[in-house]
């Protein structure tokens, strides 16, 4: 069956989402969601991810009548610790001493809706990624970079923080923030593609 090219909206201003759809090369419109990044401690991380994302799908839906709308959320899971965006940097050295030498999850919850018939898709990806032992030099250096203060777990692969990561497991562009390979096997259900 053919696929048909329908109007991709994504619900997030994340700069690293939007750098990766470009980086495609595919057309899509942003309208971030303004649905606040708040963890039920009673749900798992990927059930937290997984109502997160379909939530800021529906919000965004619910403001356009036709188009595919993409909404994902992303954490870093150290043990059963939740670490979102910090605070502050001293929130971000702590996020950052805390991960020093050790494995931790990056799970994203990715969510597809068609805003018209508002048939919904969704799904979680997760990552192993394990830092480097980290000097408090290296961590205050990256502090002082900003990177760290918008980022999930207070890093960002994609920068200066790929020089914090020892291995990784997984798919890397769910540590971006958004699992493209999944992102495109949702999209086929709906007969579109990134493609």
């Amino acid at each position: 069956m053919k696929k048909k090219k329908v109007k991709l909206v994504l619900a997030s201003g994340s700069p690293s989402r939007i750098e990766l759809l470009r980086m495609l090369d595919c057309k899509f419109q942003v309208i971030p969601s303004r649905v606040k990044e708040k963890f039920n401690p009673r749900l798992s991380p990927i059930q937290n991810v997984k109502k997160l994302s379909r939530l800021k799908a529906l919000d965004v839906a619910s403001k356009i009548s036709n188009g595919i709308v993409i909404a994902a959320d992303t954490v870093v899971v150290l043990g059963e610790k939740i670490l979102g965006k910090p605070k502050n940097k001293k929130e971000a050295r702590e996020m950052l001493k805390s991960l020093s030498g050790k494995e931790h999850q990056v799970i994203t919850g990715i969510a597809v809706v068609n805003a018209k018939t508002k048939k919904m898709l969704g799904d979680a990806v997760v990552t192993k990624v394990k830092f480097r032992k980290l000097t408090n030099e290296l961590i205050e250096k990256y502090i002082t970079s900003g990177e760290p203060l918008d980022k999930a777990g207070a890093y960002g692969i994609q920068g200066k923080g790929s020089l914090l990561v020892e291995s990784i497991k997984g798919d890397y562009f769910n540590v971006v923030g958004l699992p493209l390979n999944t992102l495109n096997q949702l999209l086929e259900k709906f007969r579109t593609s990134l493609l």
